[in-house]
């Protein structure tokens, strides 16, 4: 008997979709059954009156398409209204002219996705035969950055410290005064690629933001360039702005160097196991790849780690990977300075973007289907 079918919810355009489908190719198997984002948002039923019979359920991420955002956008209006976070109706919705890299209510947004995956789960609630590779529940907790560094130190697992209390600039200043804390980290707790974050830091005589976000006459956009902001008005405007949307806030924790070079990795699990790391280095304490970071040397970043740390942190990476129920897990995972230990920093659902990247001849996609293959009885 045949392995079962994939259903893949997704954006047939996005080369995640895309090499999925040429991993399937390269494995033996068919092309997995697309169900787009865009088409699902508008009519549930494409999925809802797929027959119950045995498949694997792929849900990948809803970014990088216009329309979709836009949906999303409308889903999440009635429960933004009133949560003091910044609002667009679904009229204002319509009349947004594409224009990528816009931050455009990110809460909002983030609450249209909850309903969409409340709503998976009652489609797979009626769908028992189904194997479902990433529960909606576990994708909607690894997108609140809030539930997770809570879960995650709860568990055992170090992670920064966060500031609980913080609702405004002022509370913000003021539990860093009573926590002896000069520099954090203030980041949308549904915000993924480093989008809407910023580095705050109490000076002798000026505060500063090191921050993604630039603000334009146009709105306010997630820029490729990391910035530092130094007037008073603008960084107080930022951090309000960030705190409304409902922002992790937590302490600054100096990283390790690799080659003189900031370095942090991303540790990919997949069922509950390390398959595959990318060492992110940089000349910033901000090292994703697309704002100027560049994949470390693996080799010099094992001559460099302590076996007993690098030990201790995978340990880290299975336990927060066995506390979500999906195949899957991108860890975001930093070693302290001189490697004096590691802290997970998050994990995300749809953290396995890991092109070029192979291990005993396999793909990331290849490797994510021989391993959900053999969940098989």
């Amino acid at each position: 008997m045949g392995a079962p079918p994939f259903i893949l919810v997704g954006n047939p355009e996005n080369r995640r979709v895309t090499l999925f489908q040429d991993a399937l190719a390269r494995q033996g198997l068919p092309p997995a059954h697309v169900v787009p984002w865009r088409e699902l948002l508008a009519s549930p039923g494409l999925l809802a009156d797929l027959p119950d019979s045995e498949a694997f359920v792929r849900i990948d991420s809803t970014g990088e398409n216009w329309d979709v955002e836009k949906a999303l956008l409308k889903r999440g209006y009635a429960d933004a209204v009133g949560q003091g976070c910044s609002v667009l109706t679904p009229e204002q919705v319509d009349r947004l002219p594409v224009d990528r890299g816009r931050i455009l209510s990110p809460r909002q947004h983030h609450l249209g996705f909850l309903r969409v995956l409340a709503e998976l789960e009652s489609i797979f609630a009626a769908h028992p035969r189904w194997r479902i590779l990433q529960k909606p529940s576990a994708i909607a907790d690894l997108f609140d950055k809030r539930i997770t560094s809570r879960r995650y130190a709860a568990l055992g697992v170090p992670v920064p410290e966060p500031l609980d209390g913080v609702t405004d600039v002022e509370s913000l200043r003021e539990r860093m005064r009573e926590e002896d804390c000069r520099e954090v980290f203030v980041k949308v707790s549904c915000g993924s690629s480093a989008s809407c974050l910023a580095i705050y830091r109490r000076g002798r005589s000026a505060d500063t933001l090191t921050t993604t976000i630039e603000v334009a006459k146009t709105g306010w956009y997630n820029s490729l360039k990391v910035r530092r902001v130094e007037a008073p008005k603008q960084v107080d405007e930022i951090l309000t702005y960030l705190l409304g949307e409902g922002s992790q806030v937590e302490r600054s924790i100096p990283k390790a160097r690799l080659g003189g070079d900031y370095f942090d990795c991303r540790v990919l699990m997949v069922r509950g196991e390390p398959a595959f790391t990318v060492v992110r280095q940089s000349m910033r304490p901000i090292t994703n790849l697309h704002l100027g970071g560049w994949r470390g040397d693996l080799d010099d970043f094992h001559a460099a780690v302590p076996r007993n740390e690098l030990a201790d942190a995978m340990e880290s990476c299975r336990t927060v990977a066995r506390s979500h129920d999906c195949l899957h897990v991108g860890i975001d995972l930093m070693y302290e300075e001189h490697f004096a230990g590691h802290r997970v920093l998050e994990a995300n659902a749809f953290g396995d973007l890991l092109p070029n990247l192979r291990r005993d001849g396999l793909t990331v996609y290849e490797w994510e289907i021989q391993e959900a293959l053999r969940q098989l009885p």
